[in-house]
């Protein structure tokens, strides 16, 4: 992209960030990529620069252009910063972390994480026709991440695809919070328009916005990946509505009815005909043990596609397993009868709608992922269990489901030593942290790490410290979840020298 004329220009140093490009350029601030240089990593920064009563002076700072502008001015900037004080406080893996703030140049800067990764609409290029489970993987996450926005009480108001990232991993990131806002009862909002995935209500200032507002442009974002086309503009749909619904896709049998009869409820023209909250739309997407239409499959992160496991219908209670090809490494060589365990349906809702009582919208993304993991609902539930925080909460989640266990055992294909190795693999919850490290070892770890992953540090950190037997084995643990091969090395020797010097 070309450096527009505003643009701080390339190797300008503000604080310790050395500008290198622009990133992207809107009406109220521009995007650049820049290098932390102390840290040596990459960041986005977003600069403060409202081109329609501000401009830069001779000395790159930023001034009202006119006296009349200075409130106006000094009004959006209060609130840049006070938006970017409460962007920082959110804490979702697939929401993009604002990392810190602050003034200069007359002017506010937001420091963002900056996600290496494909934009949606180019990722998904190679792909199309995209699967159910592939769809849902995009969406949940973003879902969970969404359910975070609106209980803090903000909107993004610009989900699109342009704005969802795909990392190396395959995990969505909703980006561009550059028009987020705060929902403050009856007060007026900008308008807000990316034709296509826009609600009516965000055409004009006094629109009634709010949750379901955004999971309209999320529902616009899931129409165009299961369909191939952009929704029609939402005022084109007020006095007649030509759009071809979701559900006409129904008789190909790639997508369930639930899936896309909920895609065409986000997209009600008017906000009271849609999902009120992302805990509403979940509900209707009827998720729980499925995966695509008809003929369903569900494939473990990681293998390939012949090793996916296709689900069979089971008696109520009771899981479905069937022998998983075997894989190379050390699990595999232990275990060659290694067993894929595929759940019923009925068991996963009732555990779900159980874990939303204590996790909130997140649940089902939880449910589904530990549903790969597990051998029993047990270990099911135990999985799940973990990210509750309450102890005596927690108990009473594993006791409600350990009865239905003992009910309907699962079946195996297993030989008996396998399915011996599985079972002394399922035990209750750990024993609290500090018995095996000290609060001053943990602290160390997730200070470490945070400079890499920032504050989802803790939740890793809370997770490793739980399955690593020293402190050698629990950095080498938490170091899966730095990307870059580089650090991931670096942190590895920098953490394991240290541990061992102590």
């Amino acid at each position: 992209m070309s450096n527009p004329h505003n643009a701080l220009p390339a190797g300008y140093v503000i604080n310790e960030y050395r500008v290198e490009s622009v990133l992207g350029v809107g009406g109220f601030g521009i995007t650049y990529l820049a290098t932390d240089v102390n840290l040596n990593l990459k960041v986005a920064l977003k600069e403060y620069l409202p081109v329609d009563f501000s401009a830069r002076a001779a000395d790159l700072s930023i001034a009202a252009r006119t006296p009349e502008d200075a409130e106006s001015y000094d009004w959006g900037l209060r609130r840049f910063l006070d938006e970017a004080r409460t962007l920082a406080s959110f804490r979702h893996p697939n929401i993009v972390r604002v990392m810190r703030f602050f003034e200069g140049n007359h002017t506010g800067y937001m420091v963002m994480e900056f996600v290496e990764g494909d934009a949606l609409h180019n990722w998904i290029n190679t792909r199309r026709p995209l699967s159910q489970q592939a769809l849902l993987d995009i969406v949940l996450p973003l879902l969970g991440g969404l359910a975070v926005v609106h209980k803090a009480g903000y909107l993004h108001r610009d989900i699109k695809p342009a704005n969802i990232s795909i990392r190396a991993d395959g995990s969505p990131v909703l980006l561009d919070f550059g028009s987020a806002r705060e929902v403050s009862g009856n007060q007026e909002m900008t308008a807000m328009v990316s034709p296509g995935y826009a609600p009516l209500e965000q055409y004009h200032a006094g629109g009634k916005q709010g949750p379901w507002s955004d999971l309209y442009a999320l529902g616009g974002v899931m129409y165009w990946m299961a369909t191939g086309n952009k929704p029609v503009e939402a005022a084109a749909r007020i006095r007649k509505d030509d759009m071809v619904p979701a559900t006409a896709l129904l008789p190909l049998g790639r997508y369930t009815a639930e899936l896309l009869g909920a895609i065409d409820w986000a997209l009600k023209p008017h906000e009271d005909e849609r999902p009120q909250s992302t805990a509403d739309f979940i509900a209707r997407l009827g998720i729980a043990g499925t995966g695509g239409g008809a003929d369903t499959t569900t494939r473990r992160p990681g293998t390939s596609a012949d090793a996916t496991q296709r689900v069979i219908n089971a008696p109520a209670g009771q899981p479905v397993t069937q022998r998983a090809p075997t894989q190379p490494g050390a699990a595999a060589a232990a275990n060659p009868a290694t067993t894929a365990i595929l759940f019923d349906s009925g068991v996963l809702k009732r555990i779900e709608t159980e874990a939303a009582l204590h996790l909130g919208p997140i649940a089902p993304v939880l449910v589904r992922n530990a549903s790969r993991k597990a051998v029993t609902l047990a270990e099911l539930c135990a999985i799940v269990g973990q990210d509750i925080e309450d102890e005596k909460t927690r108990a009473a989640f594993l006791r409600k489901f350990a009865r239905e266990e003992q009910t309907s055992p699962p079946l195996s294909l297993a030989t008996p030593a396998a399915q011996q190795d599985s079972e002394s693999a399922i035990t209750t919850r750990p024993q609290p942290l500090s018995h095996k490290f000290t609060p001053e070892v943990l602290q160390r770890a997730e200070s470490e790490l945070a400079r890499h992953i920032g504050a989802v540090a803790g939740v890793v950190i809370k997770r490793a410290a739980a399955k690593a037997r020293d402190e050698v084995e629990l950095y080498l643990l938490i170091s899966d979840e730095i990307q870059d091969p580089a650090e991931k090395k670096a942190f590895v020797r920098k953490a394991v020298l240290a541990s061992r010097a102590r």
